[in-house]
């Protein structure tokens, strides 16, 4: 099949998801200026033990193999190594993001001896001067502490993931550096102005030019490096990336968050795109399967403005989530499109009503991390 074919399956949906991330707290140690979902606060309806149990049977049910678990940060449960051995015991991978600071040498130790277990260390500089900037004082070096413990404790390959930005995008060499230096796979995302990442998105998201530089880094060295679905719109500057060159939401990936309210994608948690809840009659099959959203959104979709760019089937019209938090309508072009269709349209934008995330777990103070 070629990928062509392929991306055309994908976007009418499949039977389960292949990349569904659930953030099982908004409780936080740290306060992100960049947090997609706004994280600090535990919300007193969270899902307790036996409810998140429960949806792990129901994934296990629907052939569910694989979860993305996040936060807040999700080592804050104390029922958090039970919840990962019921998902093993379902045989259901797990891969965890963490910003390290509850990770010790013992529970190392721990994890190292579980199966489908993958852990992913939050690093946003490879010094605490850039990192500590946007994760908060200390962070940068909870997050070495963490890959030494896991390193010592014989885990194996971990990733470090790194949120790009126009501070760090010159440390993507570093990073691999970084990264071949522990054993551990590099994966960088995409900032998206979801969550705190809406306040600091003008200050933060990267330019023009450092999102050719990001282009040309991946197709110079980019090789054994994860992206996910995070830079399929540079895909419009010549050959295709690696990685999931469309935009999976409510197709092929989706979200449960704490309360277990179901969203078409982790980057757009907001009223709009929300599909369900886990704890409605049918449960997450039922949301999955037969949601009036998930259905829309796997219908064949409009070009709309984009329709006349000859980069369309290649970028696909970007990233919905970044679309929709900067006021750009859903079949325009991306806020970061390379061609720059989307820079005219953010200046109108802004002389609209922007949506807000419909939540903000948010403390007011900052946090400190002591190592």
């Amino acid at each position: 099949m070629s990928a062509k074919a392929l991306t055309e399956q994908l976007k009418g949906g499949l039977d389960a998801p292949i990349c569904l991330t659930w953030e099982l707290t908004y409780a936080c140690n740290l306060q992100c200026v960049h947090c997609l979902s706004s994280s600090g606060r535990r919300d007193p309806r969270e899902l307790d033990t036996a409810q998140v149990k429960d949806v792990l049977d129901q994934l296990r049910d629907l052939q569910v193999f694989y979860i993305n678990i996040g936060g807040g940060e999700p080592m804050i449960r104390k029922d958090f190594f039970e919840i990962l051995e019921h998902a093993e015991s379902n045989g259901i991978g797990v891969k965890f993001s963490t910003n390290g600071t509850y990770i010790t040498a013992e529970n190392a130790k721990r994890m190292a001896a579980m199966n489908y277990l993958d852990i992913q260390i939050s690093l946003d500089g490879v010094d605490a001067k850039t990192n500590d900037a946007v994760r908060g004082e200390g962070s940068y070096a909870a997050s070495i502490a963490a890959m030494n413990f896991l390193r010592d404790a014989n885990f194996g390959q971990f990733k470090i993931s790194v949120v790009m930005t126009r501070h760090n995008v010159d440390q993507l060499d570093a990073f691999k550096a970084l990264a071949d230096e522990y054993g551990a796979q590099l994966r960088i995302t995409r900032l998206r102005p979801s969550g705190r990442g809406a306040d600091t998105w003008d200050e933060l998201h990267t330019t023009q030019a450092q999102q050719r530089q990001i282009y040309s880094w991946l197709s110079q060295a980019g090789d054994n490096v994860l992206t996910g679905d995070s830079f399929f719109h540079l895909n419009a500057l010549g050959e295709s990336l690696p990685g999931l060159n469309l935009c999976g939401a409510g197709r092929v990936v989706c979200l449960i968050d704490p309360i277990g309210d179901v969203y078409a994608c982790p980057f757009v948690i907001h009223e709009q795109f929300k599909a369900g809840s886990v704890l409605s009659e049918g449960g997450f099959a039922k949301v999955w399967k037969s949601s009036d959203l998930f259905l829309s959104l796997r219908e064949p979709e409009s070009a709309g403005a984009c329709a006349s760019c000859d980069s369309y089937d290649p970028c696909q019209g970007g990233c919905m989530a970044a679309k929709f938090f900067t006021g750009l309508p859903l079949d325009g072009p991306d806020p970061e499109c390379v061609k720059g269709h989307g820079e005219e349209l953010l200046k109108v934008a802004k002389l609209n009503i922007i949506p807000k995330p419909s939540m903000d777990h948010s403390r007011s103070i900052k946090v400190r991390v002591n190592v």
